[in-house]
This record gives C-alpha cells, sequence and structure tokens, in this order.
C-alpha cells in the first residue's frame, strides 16, 4: 500500500453533512489528511486516516477517523467523524 502523502482532496457532501453534524471543522479534517497519526487500508483505493486530539470544554480526548478514496484525482473524503472510543480503533 501506497504511504503518499495526499496533497489535494475534495470533501463529499456526505461528508460534509456528517462533518457538521458531529462538528468537525475543514482545518481538522485538513490537519488529519495532511499529518495523520496512523493509516491504514479498508479495500483497494480507499484509506483511513487517524488522529487523536483534544478538544471541547472540558477538553476530552477524541480520535479523529477521516475516510478518504485514493484511487482518484483529487482524492475524495467519504466521511469523517470522532469518537472517544480511541482504544477500539488505535492499532499498535
Amino acid at each position: 500500500m501506497r504511504s503518499d502523502p495526499i496533497g489535494e482532496f475534495v470533501i463529499s457532501g456526505h461528508a460534509r453533512l456528517e462533518m457538521q453534524r458531529r462538528d468537525v471543522t475543514d482545518g481538522l479534517v485538513q490537519h488529519v489528511v495532511a499529518a495523520p497519526e496512523q493509516r491504514f487500508p479498508v479495500r483497494d483505493g480507499r484509506v483511513v486516516l487517524q488522529s487523536r486530539v483534544t478538544m471541547g470544554r472540558p477538553p476530552k480526548m477524541y480520535l479523529v477517523r477521516v475516510v478518504i478514496d485514493i484511487d482518484r484525482r483529487p482524492a475524495e473524503v467519504v466521511t469523517v467523524y470522532r469518537t472517544t472510543r480511541v482504544n477500539k480503533y488505535w492499532r499498535d
């Protein structure tokens, strides 16, 4: 699997709705795509990029996961979500 950086990407309409619903900003998605802590394949042409982020009041640790199709140019963000269940998704 290629681990090339993803320079250019678009955000699908579905992903935009989910970002709004889940209170995830464009800047946060850009940060995760530019410098994910972890990257792993879901299937050919699709990867999950994820990073741990502290956010909210009071501050709480979340895992922000970005599902992105890399088999097209530009790459396309399919969906985005955040979860407090870091241990469920984190890979050692």
